[in-house]
């Protein structure tokens, strides 16, 4: 019961909304490369800057000032060191490491398993990730700086792909794009597209369907259309 009687509602309140919005702007600041290329170095940054977020919103015994000033040079020396491994790539081996070849030519190598401080069974492992389960299979496998393995298979054993096939090799003109959404046509999309209504209800009349009852239909890279009624069951 001692420690209701201590409890700093308001105070806890606003340091912590402070701290939501500090958050939020010098994520944006540092930006997406914390999240889509979490190197060892930007999780560890990731960490260390959530942790001095959570202390200032619940250690009363900090002071707010001291904490938002961590938070920002913390911030300041994360972009000073993007640049420097930006511009400098001594630096940028230096902060990320370089990729390690844990497989050569078929043969896995054992200097580059000690470096990376992986087993053979954590390898196998990573393989099977990729639906691989024979060393047999793989030419090269690099140990990448986040932590992800990336794999070129042997000729033999690699997937066929459009050109084996001797499939259609042209690129498709557009992504696919909604055009309806929820029976209305989304004419930004369309122009886009350079495509037009006319368009849209010919090819909706072809199939006997009222615009009404689309729920959401989409322009394919063929200029096919693929159409979701309402009252269709997901």
């Amino acid at each position: 019961m001692d420690g209701f009687s201590t409890i700093h509602f308001w105070e806890t309140l606003l340091r912590s909304t402070l701290s939501f919005f500090t958050i939020l702007v010098l994520a944006r600041i540092i930006g997406k490369k914390q999240l889509s290329q979490l190197t060892f170095f930007h999780y560890i940054t990731g960490i260390t800057i959530g942790s001095i977020a959570a202390e200032v919103s619940t250690e009363h015994e900090t002071d707010f000032w001291d904490g938002f000033i961590a938070l920002i040079w913390w911030t300041l020396l994360t972009l000073l060191i993007s640049f420097l491994t930006l511009n400098f790539s001594k630096i940028r081996a230096l902060v990320d490491d370089r990729p390690t070849i844990l497989i050569q030519n078929g043969t896995v190598i054992k200097k580059g398993m000690k470096k990376a401080r992986i087993h053979t069974d954590e390898l196998g492992m990573l393989l099977r990730e990729q639906g691989i389960f024979s060393f047999n299979e793989v030419h090269y496998a690099v140990f990448e700086t986040n932590g992800e393995l990336s794999v070129l298979k042997k000729p033999t054993f690699a997937n066929a792909t459009k050109q084996d096939a001797k499939a259609d090799l042209s690129l498709p003109p557009h992504l696919p794009t909604e055009i309806i959404r929820s029976g209305k046509i989304l004419r930004k999309n369309l122009e886009e597209l350079e495509l037009t209504e006319e368009w849209v209800m010919h090819k909706l009349k072809e199939k006997q369907i009222d615009i009404k009852d689309v729920y959401f239909a989409q322009v394919l890279e063929n200029n096919q259309l693929y159409i979701s009624l309402n009252n269709q069951d997901n």
